[in-house]
């Protein structure tokens, strides 16, 4: 008995295996994707398009067609008279200098100059010049010189003799160019006017005053 007990302690220990697989848990933090080259791309990605649409705009805006500036540099009165036979009649004489600018990029064909003066909205008469050609961002002068002689006034004689009292006379004098403006291989039909009010003083012939403006 003494020795059975002997071997009994002698057997080293082992723990049994555990029955159950050992498991690894790993803790993975959560992943926050940098922003930062996306926002920066859709911001270039603005800029570029605001650039183009401005470009196209300045472009349009350019060389989009437009109406010769007409403008009256210069007018004097050569004379003036007033006839009273039977009826009233008037002897008037004016030279002008148109100035005509072609504002466009683009040369500019314009057929004729027509300078023309009424009173109290009726015409009384007009003078037409020949036509030219501007270069584009030009400018021409035109001189014209519009005379009536002996015309008779058959309405507004009560307007004319009170005019006539007060010693100043009101016209209406309209220059206007009409051509044709060359885009590419088109031609594009345009018109300039500018309407002048000139007081003419019948005592000193002279203009008293003078007051123009486009159209």
């Amino acid at each position: 008995m003494a020795s059975s007990k002997h071997e009994d302690y002698g057997v080293p220990y082992t723990p049994l295996p555990s029955s159950q697989p050992s498991q690894t848990v790993i803790l993975l933090t959560p992943y926050r994707r940098n922003r930062r080259p996306s926002i920066l791309r859709n911001l270039r990605c603005s800029l570029l398009f605001t650039a183009a649409i401005l470009l196209l705009s300045a472009a349009v805006y350019l060389l989009y067609p437009s109406d010769p500036d007409i403008t009256v540099s210069r007018i004097n009165l050569n004379h003036i008279s007033v006839v009273d036979s039977h009826k009233i009649a008037l002897d008037l004489s004016f030279s002008l200098t148109i100035k005509v600018r072609n504002r466009d990029f683009f040369s500019l064909d314009y057929d004729s100059l027509v300078v023309s003066i009424g009173y109290r909205g009726r015409e009384l008469g007009l003078v037409k010049s020949k036509g030219g050609h501007l270069k584009a961002r030009d400018s021409s002068y035109i001189n014209a010189t519009l005379e009536l002689d002996g015309l008779e006034v058959v309405h507004d004689v009560i307007y004319l003799i009170g005019d006539l009292a007060k010693g100043v006379i009101p016209f209406d004098t309209i220059a206007q160019v009409k051509g044709d403006l060359g885009v590419l291989l088109f031609q594009i039909p345009i018109q300039g006017k500018v309407s002048c009010e000139v007081y003419v003083n019948v005592n000193n012939q002279k203009i008293s005053h003078q007051d123009c403006h486009r159209k």
